[in-house]
């Protein structure tokens, strides 16, 4: 049996739990260390001041850095809707909102997402990310 500690030891559950702490830690580190070097992370539906995509763990941690470090936005909850599991072993579709707080506007908001994660030996190689743009832009004031 597989050890669980070590990514190849991860289902594509396992991490996508890893991917939504990284989330509320906002940290990218944590978040890249998921990625297999050449892995990619896509976002369908462009936001205002997200690239259409990362490629490469680099990209992914530099990105999420960036995002995460000059945004006061707090995540508070990670509301998991449902996950999905495919034909597919290496692929979960998780449906998500996002519930934050921007502290200096003393508001909360709602950020409805959904995740298609594709898992190899433990490691995200590709993540197709839709979410709500518009929600995203709103919370950032």
């Amino acid at each position: 049996m597989p050890d669980q500690e070590t990514p190849a030891g991860r289902t594509p559950r396992e991490v996508l739990a890893c991917y939504y702490q990284a989330m509320l830690d906002k940290s990218a580190d944590d978040l890249a260390d998921l990625y297999a070097v050449d892995a990619v992370h896509e976002f369908p539906f462009t936001s205002p001041g997200f690239p259409p995509r990362y490629e490469g763990r680099e990209a992914v941690r530099a990105g999420y850095r960036a995002a995460w470090g000059a945004s006061p936005v707090q995540v508070e909850e990670i509301r998991k809707t449902a996950a999905h599991e495919t034909a597919d072993p290496e692929v979960i579709i998780a449906e998500h909102v996002v519930v934050g707080t921007l502290p200096a506007r003393r508001t909360t908001f709602t950020v409805p997402g959904l995740l298609i994660l594709h898992v190899h030996s433990g490691l995200i190689t590709r993540v197709r990310d839709y979410m709500d743009g518009l929600g995203v832009a709103s919370a950032r004031g």
